[in-house]
This record gives C-alpha cells, structure tokens and sequence, in this order.
C-alpha cells in the first residue's frame, strides 16, 4: 500500500498555512509543518487541525525550524521526506519591513535560499523530486501600472517587496540551473477572518466590530486612495497545490482582476455593521508608507486557463464574511468585559501600521 502524499509547509501558522494544511488534509495529505520557538502559543489558527501525535491517525505534525537556520531546514527535510514543499513563511508587513529592513531581506530572501539550497543538496543526494511552491506578491510589481501579469516588469517599492523579487528569481535560477521542479506564485492581496489583525482590511473589520459594539471610537489609517486587488485566502491556496500537480512547473499570477480603494474597503465595511465610517476613520500619517504602492490589479488569466482556477469569493462577500467573524468576536470581548474576564482590547492597543 502506497504511503499518503507528504507536504512540508513553512509559515504554516499563517492565515495562508492554516487554510492550505485544511485544503491539503482533505485530499488525503500527511502535512508537517514548520514553527519558530516562542514562549506563547502562536498555533491557534491550526488549533482545530492539530491532535496528539499519541493518538492514531494524526495527519498534521508539527517541527521546530526556522528559516534564518539552514541546518535545521536541512535536518526536517531529511527526517520527513516530502513530496511537496510550499514556502509561505516570510515577515510578510510591508510597513514593518521598513523599520526591520535586514531582518526582512535575511527571512523572505535569504531564507528562501537557504530552502532552496537544502532541496537541492536533498534531491541530489536521494534522486527525489520534491515539488516546490514559492510564495510571491503583487507587492514585487510595485509601481509598475496595472493590470500586471506574468509579463510585467517587477519594480519594488519597500524591503519587503525587494526580498520577494531576490526569492522569486533565487527560485527561478534553482529551477533552471538544477532542473528542479519550482513554481512561483505571484499572489495579490488574499484576506480572511484568520488575516493578522494589523493588516488593513482585517484592522478595518476589527475596528467595525468593536465600534458597532461600544468598544471603540475611532479607526486611524493611512492612505485611503491606494487601490488593491483583493480576494478570499482560502481560493487562494487552491492555486498553489494546482501550480504543484501540472507536468511542467511555471510561474502564475493569482488574483481576483478586480481592483478597490482602501475607501471601498473602509465603505463597505462599516454598511455592512449599519455604520457611518466618516464619524469614526480619520487620517493618521504615520501610516503612510516611504514609498506607496498606488495601483496592484493582477491578470490571472493564465492561472485561469493553465490551472483551470478561478476565485469563487468576491470582495462584497468577502468583506461581509469578514465583518460577520468580527462583529461576533467582539460581541463575545463584551461578554467577558461585562463577566469581569476581560481580555486585552487588541485591535484598539495592538500596533495598527498599515
């Protein structure tokens, strides 16, 4: 009897991880995934994936690495032997990037490197192939005007994005030069309930659930004008394993092709709660980043017709999806506030950059 499919998944905690390792369980994988050593919990968006490795019939195994170690990336892939890897963990805040350029370029560029290269020293050693997804983002394109595709030019506009060029062509250069099964996939913005609370759509949709519940007045922001791609990350990740089941390995843009304002996101958000959103968003310039990124609207049309992909969520349902998931987490912060268990109140004490 053949063993199940074997996944490796870095930045499996992530929102994109945590929806990629269900996607991957369900069609029968055997995922590991890798965690940096923190002194708190940081697995709760995979909680309800995860059971006791002492009890039969887990799927999901959890490996301490990191992408600054090359040694212990080496030694996981030793001991787990995947088929496919998928490389998703990155210091993934564009405005944070700012204020941590180096440690940025050492995790998104860097690391990738340091992944590659353990692939490489493995598949030469084994004679495996091992199928490896690299995360891209729309971020790489920069100022380059829109529609972007495959096609257009990569001009970056923050360390970040500059890091995710460096990992994109390492991944090419691998796959060229070694003959390694390598797909890059360019990602535009891709949001959810699981999205980290200090990015912008998830910071407006916390903002509007503790607004509509008493909990907080106001919302800062940056840029209202800056216009973004957005769609659902759980359509997302089916792009990523479908890049990985093709003959021949490619590069592909995913994305929605539909393009909103961050005025949109912020209008719709708070109708959707029966909200007035100019009595309670203002304008803080600390969130505006050193260079912006003005327009990001991706053309997935070679997604759409290479990998048979399409996004099934659009951006009105997924910004109601989100204010729902909100609004309810907020009811339930109420609750514990009135019950004298209050928790801290972090979308209003969290660092909110952009």
């Amino acid at each position: 009897m053949s063993r199940a499919k074997r996944a490796l998944i870095t930045g499996v905690t992530g929102q994109d991880g945590s929806y990629l390792t269900e996607l991957l369980l369900g069609k029968g994988y055997e995922v590991h995934g890798l965690i940096r050593r923190a002194s708190l919990f940081n697995t709760d968006r995979i909680d309800h994936l995860y059971h006791d490795p002492h009890v039969g019939g887990a799927q999901l195994a959890l490996h301490y690495a990191d992408l600054a170690d090359g040694s212990s990336m080496r030694n996981v892939i030793e001991a787990v032997q995947p088929d496919e890897i998928y490389n998703l963990g990155a210091q993934s805040h564009v405005k944070v990037s700012f204020e941590v350029p180096e440690y940025t370029a050492d995790v998104v560029a860097v690391g990738t490197l340091r992944l590659l290269e353990s692939l490489r020293d493995h598949a030469a050693r084994s004679g495996r192939e091992i199928r490896f997804y690299q995360a891209g983002s729309s971020e790489m394109f920069g100022s380059s005007p829109p529609p972007q595709s495959e096609r257009t030019p990569f001009h970056p506009r923050s360390p970040y994005a500059a890091s995710k060029v460096a990992a994109h062509w390492y991944a090419v250069n691998y796959r060229q030069a070694y003959g390694l099964f390598i797909c890059n996939g360019i990602l535009f913005n891709h949001e959810s309930p699981r999205r980290g609370e200090t990015f912008v759509p998830r910071k407006v949709t916390r903002a509007v659930g503790r607004i509509s519940e008493g909990l907080q007045e106001k919302l800062y922001l940056g840029n209202l004008e800056a216009r973004r791609d957005w769609g659902f990350a759980g359509d997302f990740v089916e792009a990523m394993w479908l890049m990985l089941q093709q003959d021949k390995p490619d590069d592909y843009v995913v994305a929605t092709g539909a393009s909103h304002s961050v005025r949109d996101l912020v209008e719709l958000a708070f109708g959707a709660a029966g909200l007035d959103w100019r009595r309670h968003v203002a304008i803080d310039n600390r969130y505006l980043r050193p260079t912006e990124v003005d327009a990001l609207q991706g053309d997935a049309s070679k997604a759409r017709a290479a990998l048979a992909w399409q996004p099934r969520v659009d951006f009105p349902a997924l910004i109601r999806m989100m204010v729902q998931h909100d609004v309810d987490l907020a009811r339930r912060e109420r609750a514990l506030a009135a019950a004298g268990f209050a928790e801290p109140a972090r979308g209003a004490a969290a660092d909110e950059r952009r």
